[in-house]
């Protein structure tokens, strides 16, 4: 079950159904089946505390995936901050607030099938996995 949750910020406008059934058509591909997934969307403050806490980095990021994935079953808790998501859509032009939001959300669920980002060369093959399950977005799944 793939659950939205949110502290200290209004939940983002997305179609729960549709990013439900994408996250889970983005795991298929990669082999694997969606268990408990639970999305906690922030701000800075709360990523910052989680960092701290629990990852012992001194700084802001735009999403933390805590990976409790059994086999072939993908199982996590992702924290995301909706305040790096807006400023990193502004700052890199990466797209629309929404559309970056959306990577994010796909990001974690890349990170709990497997896929790393921070070895040489593993942060290509992320964004290459991030634009291809993009892509499988037949229609929006944010709210205009």
């Amino acid at each position: 079950m793939i659950t939205y949750n949110t502290e200290n910020v209004a939940m983002p406008k997305i179609r729960r159904r549709d990013t439900s059934t994408w996250i889970k058509q983005v795991a298929a591909a990669h082999g694997k089946t969606v268990g408990d997934v639970a999305y906690i969307f922030c701000d800075d403050e709360k990523i910052l505390e989680v960092n701290r806490q629990y990852l012992q980095h001194d700084y802001y990021t735009d999403i933390i995936t805590f990976d409790y994935t059994e086999g072939d079953r993908i199982n996590g808790d992702i924290f995301i901050s909706l305040d790096t998501v807006r400023t990193n859509a502004a700052q890199f032009a990466k797209g629309a607030y929404e559309q970056e939001l959306m990577r994010v959300i796909i990001h974690g669920i890349l990170h709990l099938c497997g896929i790393n980002d921070k070895g040489p060369g593993e942060r290509a093959i992320m964004e290459q996995h991030e634009n291809e399950a993009l892509n499988l977005l037949s229609s929006p799944a944010t709210k205009a």
